[in-house]
């Protein structure tokens, strides 16, 4: 687990009714919203045509994605992307209301967001933790048509997953030798560390039963070097109209890769 930095999740019950949002820059005119409970989210919409929604990972936020091949190649190629910080990252809210992160919560921002734009149907793209809302996407909502889950295996089909309570220990500030960096990272960029525990306080998982009935196209790709997650064949087998693919590199790297943005690409213009 030597790179757990690089994969997904927290959780901590941490309550406190307060909301505070952290503001990019005075002149950041993107747009914000108001999701189904209130909590303000911050999201960006480039291009024209078939809409496309992206989600980040962990410890991150959408400012992720312009920087990835996969942004230009989706220009280039006519899509309407659209981006938005999660609940407790980048400049959206950040409640610290342990019940905030609970129920599907940040699903329901995706679909809040899909609502407030009008959109009918969409596409997804998640990777990381970002693949873990999204898988719940295709189980809540039939407006999405495809998604692609990019930089995961099969972990959090488990609702006990080990390496969320690892993460979960960490952030709570107990010693997880392993993630002292990641914990260290997290401080010294001046992020939310308890909203970003308080995300594994209501993380969701997607059961192997609920895969199973999934009825959209979905790719799942990894990196053949990411140590974390296996590339994703175990769980692109378990929904019907699952597909595998493979790109050589780690998780962090993976989501650089202009053979990612290819896959992506190639799977979105299909379906």
């Amino acid at each position: 687990m030597r790179k757990l930095l690089c994969s997904v999740l927290l959780l901590i019950p941490f309550i406190n009714l307060s909301a505070s949002p952290f503001d990019r820059n005075a002149n950041d005119s993107i747009n914000y919203f108001r999701s189904f409970d209130g909590t303000r989210i911050h999201y960006s919409v480039k291009g024209n045509g078939q809409p496309v929604i992206l989600v980040h990972g962990f410890i991150t936020n959408g400012d992720s994605w312009p920087t990835t091949p996969l942004y230009d190649s989706l220009l280039r190629h006519n899509f309407r992307i659209i981006i938005l910080d999660l609940r407790g990252n980048g400049t959206s809210d950040h409640p610290h209301d342990s019940l905030a992160y609970t129920g599907d919560a940040e699903a329901r921002d995706v679909m809040a967001l899909a609502r407030h734009l009008q959109l009918p149907a969409y596409q997804v793209v998640g990777y990381s933790r970002g693949s873990i809302i999204t898988a719940r996407l295709l189980v809540l909502d039939s407006s999405v048509t495809c998604a692609v889950l990019g930089g995961i295996g099969t972990g959090f089909t488990n609702p006990e997953w080990p390496r969320r309570l690892k993460f979960y220990d960490a952030l709570s500030g107990k010693d997880v030798p392993e993630l002292t960096a990641m914990v260290k990272n997290v401080q010294a960029k001046g992020l939310d560390q308890r909203a970003l525990a308080l995300m594994q306080w209501g993380q969701p998982f997607t059961s192997p039963a609920e895969l199973s009935k999934v009825e959209q196209p979905v790719l799942v790709i990894g990196g053949d070097k990411d140590e974390d997650n296996d590339t994703g064949g175990s769980l692109a087998a378990m929904m019907p109209r699952g597909m595998h693919g493979t790109v050589a590199g780690d998780h962090g790297s993976v989501v650089r890769s202009p053979y990612f943005a290819g896959w992506v690409l190639d799977f979105l213009l299909k379906h």
